[in-house]
């Protein structure tokens, strides 16, 4: 079960891979066009380890490894079936192929879509269990880091580095609470984060005090959202109705990644039948508020849907 994710037998955490740089907004389209390009998908897991990958990306040997990881852990790219190659992914084509709906990383659906990938990802601890896990609204860096300490004593991982999970958190607040023109601590490696762009997480007052943003996502598209539902009724495999409750707190709920409140969780259910192409109904019996999949929608026909959405937005907004 999804939400059971991290206290499953044999699972492994990971508070590394990005060498401590939080993403940049043009890191994803060369990652993509480096394994895009490749003519086998071994020689596109080369393309980052090669003597000529610092050439060809233009940055250090560490900054080329936080390149593939933020590809990896959002979805751009994927290991292959046999995990001896890389290869692009639905998203990363749908997104930055040659017929990609936003090459350049314009569209605020693109970034949602990004930090979907990440914090509903189980590879990236931290980042899963600070947006699905974590009890408060507020917090210090310091509680994220014995939280997770103690999370790891319980389950007995092993090599547990108080050191790497500090550097994992301070990554993760330098991409949420960074951004353009940010002031609160902007490093040059995170004033160019496009997490930032969501206002998911701030300071409050101090350096020392955070806060989830949780409330109405305005430049959230139901077309995103959709894709998060669809999502989350796959990992539930059979289930044919989600409560509005398990929408909004169970780990890798739409309400939980995206740090939305009941309110505007609700409002946009509401709605659902129409921008799901009847998929999925709201449904209030008897006091019970919940969400009735009609039809079976795949994750992979809900990202279509969603890119046809953001489409129709930029042909209008480019007619205006």
């Amino acid at each position: 079960m999804a939400s059971q994710a991290l206290n499953v037998p044999g699972y492994r955490p990971s508070f590394s891979g990005h060498e401590t740089f939080p993403p940049r907004y043009g890191w994803l389209r060369k990652g993509y066009d480096a394994v895009a390009a490749a003519p086998t998908s071994k020689e596109a897991k080369a393309a980052f380890i090669s003597d000529t990958s610092i050439a060809r990306f233009g940055v250090g040997r560490n900054m080329v490894s936080s390149i593939r990881h933020w590809c990896e852990i959002g979805g751009v790219i994927e290991s292959t079936e046999k995990g001896d190659g890389l290869k692009p992914s639905s998203f990363g084509t749908a997104i930055f192929g040659q017929r990609g709906a936003d090459p350049y990383m314009e569209e605020e659906d693109t970034i949602w879509l990004f930090h979907w990938h990440v914090a509903a990802n189980t590879k990236a601890t931290a980042w899963f269990w600070l947006f699905n896990h974590f009890p408060q609204t507020s917090f210090a860096r310091t509680e994220l880091i014995e939280e997770l300490q103690r999370l790891g004593i319980a389950q007995n991982w092993q090599r547990l580095s108080e050191t790497t999970i500090r550097r994992d958190i301070d990554c993760l607040v330098r991409a949420y609470a960074g951004g353009r023109g940010a002031s609160w601590g902007a490093h040059e490696e995170s004033a160019d984060s496009p997490l930032a762009e969501l206002g998911l997480i701030r300071p409050m007052g101090t350096r020392d005090r955070l806060q989830l943003v949780r409330g109405p996502k305005p430049t959230l598209s139901n077309g995103v959202f959709l894709c998060a539902l669809a999502h989350f009724f796959e990992d539930r495999g059979g289930a044919q109705s989600a409560s509005l409750e398990s929408l909004a707190y169970e780990p890798r709920a739409p309400g939980r990644v995206f740090v939305l409140d009941e309110e505007d969780l609700a409002r946009r259910l509401t709605d659902i039948e129409h921008y799901s192409e009847g998929a999925f109904r709201w449904s209030e019996t008897a006091g019970l508020k919940q969400v009735m999949r009609v039809k079976h929608l795949s994750s992979g026909k809900a990202l279509a849907l969603a890119i046809k959405g953001m489409q129709k937005r930029r042909t209008r907004r480019d007619a205006a």
